[in-house]
């Protein structure tokens, strides 16, 4: 029986958040692991823009702002449950984009990235300057879950990281289940279409601004989640998760993993999450060290690892 490769990349995710806790050293690496999780679902809506539609964001980080800071602010200001104020982020985000996107998916290449980083930058400004609401660069505490006594009933504990390591887990699955399904899919074979060319899917008859925008929001709402998770995770967020920085790492985490897999995302957000905490050791070199390890994947690697390494192995078998 033939497993699908989307049946396949399930199942490993399943396999990695399911038995990668036997090999943990401490609980310290409940929290490293979840913070993986969190990381992957956003590079995952990185993948679907960029992978499948062939669309450049360098201002992505500003969606998983507005999806943090709703988890921060809706509770206080609206009486909403945190857990509701994520749906009310994804919510924000993915109209801001779908606003954002009608204009400047009409620009391509350099332009494109460049307009998209402007986004990022003044949600970043606007978190930074808007002091009375936000609290400006201080952070402002997210309000609890209220599941302590849930959690604690299933033999967990909020304070180790376990809950969130699952829970994050759990998430980061479902998003990529979608984003496999969507692979498949008519509007994913559009996607992918106007990402070879856009003019033969025009010709084909792929409305072309339509699936852009239907992309850009998408991976909005991936970013707005994975923004949502990590506010409600730490308890706290400050203006540096809308950063410039933040977008840099998006990117960089899905062209490391390979830019067109879900699974390359994963590994590639994972190795990024990991990597700082290896490179402790090399205590003022470690950026050094981070940026060199970059530049070997990208030299010798040029598809991402994933890819490379797949398309290394099916040449030894032919």
């Amino acid at each position: 029986m033939r497993i699908s490769p989307k049946t396949a990349t399930l199942l490993v995710l399943a396999v990695l958040v399911a038995l990668s806790p036997f090999f943990f050293p401490s609980n310290f690496y409940y929290r490293i692991g979840s913070l993986m999780f969190v990381n992957a679902i956003a590079v995952i809506g990185i993948v679907i823009l960029t992978g499948y539609a062939g669309q450049i964001s360098l201002g992505h980080a500003g969606f998983a702002g507005i999806g943090a800071y709703a988890c921060a602010l809706a509770p206080v200001h609206l009486g909403l449950h945190p857990g509701i104020a994520v749906f009310l982020g994804a919510a924000i985000s993915g109209v801001l984009a779908w606003m954002v996107g009608r204009p400047i998916l009409r620009l391509k290449g350099y332009y494109l990235g460049v307009a998209t980083l402007g986004f990022g930058i003044l949600v970043s400004m606007i978190l930074t300057n808007e002091r009375d609401l936000t609290r400006g660069p201080d952070g402002i505490d997210v309000p609890d879950l209220g599941l302590r006594a849930l959690v604690n009933g299933l033999g967990l504990n909020l304070s180790n990281g376990q809950f969130w390591y699952f829970f994050s887990g759990i998430c980061m699955i479902l998003g990529a289940w979608i984003a496999l399904n969507l692979f498949n899919s008519p509007a994913g074979r559009a996607l992918r279409a106007l990402h070879g060319s856009e003019v033969a899917a025009r010709t084909v008859g792929v409305d072309v601004a339509r699936m852009k925008l239907q992309a850009f929001v998408i991976s909005a709402v991936y970013a707005s989640i994975s923004g949502s998770l990590l506010a409600l995770q730490n308890r706290f967020v400050s203006p540096d998760i809308a950063g410039f920085m933040h977008s840099i790492e998006m990117v960089t985490m899905a062209v490391l993993g390979g830019v067109g897999s879900v699974l390359g995302a994963v590994i590639g957000a994972g190795i990024l999450t990991l990597l700082p905490q290896v490179l402790t050791i090399f205590a003022e070199y470690e950026q050094l060290v981070l940026g060199l390890v970059m530049m070997l994947v990208m030299i010798f690697l040029r598809e991402g690892l994933l890819p490379s390494i797949l398309k290394r192995f099916r040449g030894r078998d032919e």
